[in-house]
This record gives structure tokens, C-alpha cells and sequence, in this order.
């Protein structure tokens, strides 16, 4: 009986040949294979970043608040969570090479359903799609590198790898607020669609299947409570003080929903702990570097992901910066980690892996520090020298940080590894731009009451301050003087809440400074010893 051949064997036996690169045996085809990961993670990740520039317009466009226009983002990064953990049973059981395919073409229809969207629920479903796919590619990328690449070779091949995040990274908000600006929003949605093609082109042609023989069981009451715990509780986050909710914290609807989720992440942790094959495996947290590095990045990532969604929103509103201009600051910083990363993973071959994130947890929390004493007033020197200092340390944390918490993982268990630690950093980002937008709401309604306290209608003050205002609107506008004063009062109102925000923003940046600096704390307890990695060797 002759031997069918599927189409992608067909293209590699009459297009390439057995001996060409792209063959498993061929030296080269590893880091084709590399390069066909990065291009989807490039993807994936920039969807994570460039829709922050945009969201001002987003905003304008369907009318809405920041409490829901929030889910325009933590929408793709939930789904991308969720999908995380899920992705790896599916790879082992239907292979790794058909899961990333359809991760990349549902990537690619959710990109173009996102730019066809003509309300903001649309939007949001279509963002939910689009993570989802995102959440296939990120996992499997990783760990199809990590399988393809020896141990000697796995540093230099993450930190290449990283590149393709780093790149997001720094054009990601670029091409955001570029297309933004000279076409329309919808555009930084449908830009991913003749790159998906691409990929999904190399993907047939290079990659080579492979099929764990140890298939898992579907852990359903894992995938259940998950699903329900995950997005309950970045919703109650999220609508604690939405401008739709009177009651608060308090309201009944919040408190069932933490309830709820408080249940439901009662009900996955016994059965993870539990079940013979879990969805995803805590066990593996009980490894020691694995456990600790991936609390330190659950840290690490509320305060990167969150500063990338207040930083944009600070240069538009409060600066006047376009949206172009707001994503040009994000160049420099994915390129200075795309060069920062592979030096750091090559550093954590040779030498105490330590020190690079020590280094990097240091520069994080300082390039922190620098946001909170943001202002009006704030120099672009200013905001760049933070953004520079951001990137090195992003760069030489990274890298070492997720060597060494796969270090004395076995190579069987790195589809479930990876699929753990991606879900730990995505909820790390969901969560924090759920915290620091409430958080930013709440010290928002702080500052305004406390400047609205400090001004009294009969302080001499105010009324100088006013009368200033006056006369002013009315040599330069020529208003009459009772529609002067009153112009000269709202422009000082709304000096007053543009000044408001400023401080919610320095006190969100104040709170990520602070969550790095003790995310680092950890680090000590890492074992980096050489002999341990000559072992694992």
C-alpha cells in the first residue's frame, strides 16, 4: 500500500528536498524554525501594545469611558490567559505545528474582524478572538524553541526569541499611532492581516510536526473554573469605581462577582492539585526557580504592562502629544531590550544569572520612580531618560529570568511549563491594568476633591486668579466680561482636573515602582549554580 503524503510533506519533498535547510536534519533549520516563531510572537505581542496609543480615539469614536474602553485591551489579554494553559494539551494531542497554524489563523481573522467593528462591544469580541489566538502562539513558539535548541544554545535562542517581543514593543505604539493619525483606528487592527498570511505561509513550508506521545486528558473542572475565575475578577476590578457604578465596592453585583471568582479559584487550585492530569500543572511551581521566577514575573508584569497603558494616555491628554508622537517615545525601548536581550541570555550561559536581574528588578523600579514626579510642565528629555532606563532593564531581565526557571524542568514538560509561565505574565498584565486604571480613577476623584476643597469662591486668591483670567479671555478672544468670567473659571477647573490626573498618573507609578522593588526580593532565594546547569546538561 502506497504511503499518503500530507500537503505539507508534499511541499518539502518537491520543493526543497530532503537535504535542504529547512529540513529537521539540516544545521540550519533551527533557526528558520526560529525566525518563523519570532515573526508570530512579533504579531501576537504587538497587538498587546499598539492598541495604547489608540485608545484616546477608540474612546472618542463610540463615546464610551476609560472603565470600558479598558476591556479593548484586558479583553485580548484575558483571552490570551485563558488560552495560555489550554494550548499545550492541544498541542500534544493534535500536534504542535497544526495548533500554532490555526493560532496564527485565528489571530488573523480576529485582526480583520477587530477592524470591522462598528460599536465597542463588536470591538471587544473581536479582541477576544484575536487573543485567543494570541494565546496559542506564544506558548507553543516557546516551547518549540526550547525543544529544537540544546541546552547550550537555549539562552542565545530565548533571547533572540525575545527580539520579536522587543520589537512590538518599540514599533508597536509607532505604527499604533501613525496609522491613527493619517488614517483611522481601524487600520491598527487590519495591518495584522497580510503579515498573518506570511506567516502562515512559512509555518506550512518550515516547520515540521510533532506529536507529544503522551497525551493528557482534557481537565474540564480546571478549564471551567479558569475560565470563570479569570474574567470575573478583572470585571469586579474594573467596575469597582466605573462612572456607571453609585454603590462602589459595595455594590451587590461586585460582591458576587468576587465571590464567585473567589469560589471558582478554590475550585481549580484543589483540583490541579488533585487530578492525575491537570490543565495546568501547579505542580510544577513546586520546582524551586520555576516557582520563584514566575512569581517574580507575575510582579514584573503588572507594573511593564500597566505603564505602557498610562504612559500614552498621559502624553495625549495631559501633554497634547498625538498619537504618533505618543508611540514614537516607545521606539527606543524595545530596541535598546531587543539589543539588551540576547546579551543577557548569553551572560546567564556563562555566569551567575543573577546579576543581570537583580540589575534589571533595580533599573525597573527606578525608571519608575522617575514617572512620579511627572507634570504639565514635564520636559521630553525627561520622559525619555525614564523610557531608556526602562528598556535595559526590561532587556536584562527577561532573558536570564526565563532560562533559569526552565532549568531543571524535563524537556516533556516544557509544553507545560511555558503554557504556566505565559499564563502567569498575562495575568500579571491583565491585572495590572485593571488595578492601576481603578487605581487611577480613585486617586483621580482624590486629587480633584482635595483641589476643590483648596479653592474657596471668596479667597482673594481665587478671585485674583479669576480676575486675571478675565481679562485676558477679553483682550485676547474678545469675550464680554460676563461670559470672560465665566470662561476664566472653567479654563481654572480645568487646569485643576488636568492637574488631577497628572497626580493619579505619578501615584500609579508610585504603586508599579514599589510592586517591582518587592517583586525583586525573591531573586536571592534563586539556585544558579553552574554545576546544577552542567547537570541538567
Amino acid at each position: 500500500m502506497r504511503r499518503r503524503l500530507s500537503p505539507s510533506h508534499i511541499i518539502r519533498s518537491t520543493v526543497r528536498g530532503r537535504d535542504s535547510a529547512f529540513h529537521p536534519r539540516h544545521t540550519g533549520y533551527k533557526w528558520f524554525l526560529l525566525a518563523n516563531v519570532m515573526l508570530g510572537t512579533f504579531m501576537a505581542v504587538l497587538d498587546s501594545t499598539i492598541v495604547n496609543v489608540g485608545l484616546p480615539k477608540i474612546m472618542a469614536s463610540f463615546g464610551v469611558g476609560l472603565d470600558k474602553a479598558e476591556w479593548v485591551i484586558t479583553a485580548y489579554m484575558l483571552a490570551m490567559a485563558v488560552m495560555l494553559p489550554t494550548s499545550g494539551w492541544m498541542a500534544d494531542r493534535f500536534g504542535y505545528k497544526r495548533m500554532y497554524f490555526w493560532g496564527l489563523f485565528l489571530f488573523t481573522v480576529g485582526s480583520l474582524l477587530c477592524g470591522l467593528s462598528t460599536d465597542e462591544n463588536t470591538l471587544i469580541i473581536s479582541r477576544v478572538i484575536q487573543g485567543l489566538g494570541a494565546g496559542t502562539l506564544q506558548p507553543l513558539g516557546m516551547a518549540i524553541i526550547t525543544r529544537e535548541f540544546p541546552p547550550s544554545q537555549r539562552g542565545i535562542a530565548l533571547g533572540f526569541w525575545s527580539i520579536s517581543a522587543a520589537a512590538s514593543v518599540s514599533f508597536g505604539p509607532l505604527i499604533g499611532g501613525f496609522l491613527v493619525d493619517n488614517f483611522n483606528w481601524q487600520l491598527m487592527f487590519g495591518v495584522n492581516v497580510p503579515i498573518g498570511i506570511v506567516a502562515l505561509m512559512a509555518t506550512i513550508i518550515i516547520q515540521r510536526e510533532y506529536i507529544n506521545k503522551k497525551i493528557r486528558k482534557f481537565d474540564l473542572v480546571g478549564f471551567l473554573s479558569v475560565v470563570t475565575f479569570l474574567p470575573l475578577t478583572l470585571y469586579a476590578l474594573s467596575q469597582g469605581n466605573a462612572a456607571t457604578n453609585s454603590a462602589g465596592w459595595s455594590a451587590p453585583y461586585i460582591l458576587i462577582c468576587f465571590g464567585i471568582a473567589a469560589i471558582a479559584l478554590a475550585v481549580f487550585i484543589t483540583a490541579e492539585l488533585t487530578v492525575k492530569e491537570p490543565l495546568i500543572d501547579l505542580r510544577l511551581l513546586k520546582d524551586h526557580n520555576f516557582g520563584l521566577a514566575n512569581l517574580i514575573m507575575l510582579i514584573f508584569s503588572i507594573g511593564m504592562f500597566g505603564s505602557t497603558f498610562l504612559m500614552p494616555m498621559y502624553l495625549q491628554n495631559s501633554l497634547g502629544y498625538t498619537a504618533v508622537q505618543a508611540g514614537s517615545v516607545f521606539l527606543p525601548v524595545g530596541i535598546i531590550q531587543g539589543f539588551m536581550a540576547p546579551l543577557s541570555g548569553r551572560l546567564a550561559d556563562k555566569f551567575n544569572p543573577k546579576i543581570p536581574i537583580i540589575l534589571g528588578i533595580l533599573l525597573l523600579g527606578f525608571s519608575f520612580m522617575l514617572n512620579t514626579k511627572l507634570s504639565y510642565l514635564t520636559e521630553h528629555h525627561a520622559i525619555m531618560l525614564s523610557l531608556y532606563i526602562r528598556g535595559l532593564a526590561m532587556g536584562m531581565l527577561f532573558t536570564p529570568l526565563s532560562t533559569v526557571s526552565l532549568l531543571q524542568i524535563p524537556r516533556e514538560k516544557m509544553a507545560q511549563a511555558s503554557g504556566l509561565a505565559n499564563t502567569i505574565r498575562q495575568l500579571g498584565g491583565s491585572l495590572g491594568i485593571a488595578i492601576l486604571a481603578t487605581l487611577l480613577s480613585t486617586r483621580v476623584a482624590y486629587h480633584s476633591q482635595m483641589y476643590g476643597q483648596a479653592i474657596q469662591a471668596t479667597s482673594p486668591m481665587y478671585r485674583t486668579t479669576v480676575i486675571q483670567l478675565q481679562h485676558n479671555i477679553e483682550h485676547q478672544a474678545g469675550s464680554a466680561p460676563s461670559m470672560a468670567q465665566k470662561q476664566g473659571q472653567a479654563v481654572l477647573m480645568s487646569n485643576l482636573n488636568k492637574q488631577a490626573f497628572i497626580e493619579g498618573i505619578d501615584d500609579d507609578f508610585m504603586f508599579a515602582a514599589i510592586a517591582s522593588l518587592v517583586g525583586g526580593i525573591p531573586i536571592i532565594f534563586l539556585r544558579t549554580k553552574k554545576k546544577q546547569k552542567k547537570t541538567k546538561e
